[in-house]
């Protein structure tokens, strides 16, 4: 038998054998520089919705919180000034409970006259009794409530309502310490959810890239 006669016949237009028919593998479509591309750009776009999603809802909680740390002084000033407005002796307004900023939770309450002196307090603060700038009481001075956040001194922050009466004004306060502890941790949980929301729509866009149609895949 001749030695060609002994090899398997070969058509003449079947194509030549590469590296993949040597070793017996082929390579499927992998992830390439194309479907990587493609994921970041399905990834970049829901990235930033879910970022502005978070930010907007920590932001809400937020001023939800702060806003309701002013509804008790609110109530407290304006009933003090109609008090006061009724003919009540300011030290019988004010409670006679002193309240230490620093380290209470406890609302207090400052009556000023007209020339922004004290009349009667019973907020302490290292020792002394502390009155706000002249400037957080020109606010109220038009008849509309005024609502602020006073720092007496470094560490100390105060929710702060301001209420005028006919012989001067009257300032309701709080220390916003807690509240403040309520947005680190609103502010912790959205950061804890943002994460995790990221490595998930990272994924669904690598998903999506990879399971789009390639260039060429349909081509004869």
């Amino acid at each position: 038998m001749s030695e060609e006669t002994g090899r398997a016949s070969t058509p003449a237009n079947a194509p030549a054998a590469g590296p993949e028919a040597a070793t017996g593998h082929r390579h499927g479509p992998g992830m390439g520089p194309e479907v990587l591309r493609r994921a970041v750009a399905f990834l970049l776009p829901v990235a930033v919705l879910a970022t502005l999603a978070c930010g907007l809802i920590y932001v809400e909680v937020q001023q939800d919180l702060r806003s309701g740390a002013n509804d008790p002084q609110f109530q407290l000033a304006e009933d003090a000034a109609a008090r006061l407005d009724a003919g009540a002796d300011p030290s019988l307004v004010v409670p006679a409970t002193g309240v230490d900023l620093a380290s209470s939770l406890a609302p207090f309450m400052i009556v000023f006259d007209s020339s922004y002196k004290v009349m009667a307090t019973n907020a302490i603060l290292d020792g002394g009794s502390p009155a706000p700038p002249h400037g957080v009481l020109d606010a109220a001075r038009s008849g509309s409530p005024s609502a602020v956040t006073w720092q007496p001194r470094d560490g100390v922050r105060v929710a702060a309502v301001t209420v005028a009466w006919k012989g001067g004004l009257v300032l309701a306060g709080r220390s916003l310490r807690r509240v403040e502890e309520q947005e680190q941790n609103a502010e912790l949980i959205a950061g804890f959810a943002w994460l995790p929301m990221l490595t998930i729509l990272a994924l669904a866009s690598l998903v999506a890239a990879w399971l789009w149609p390639r260039r060429g895949a349909g081509a004869a």
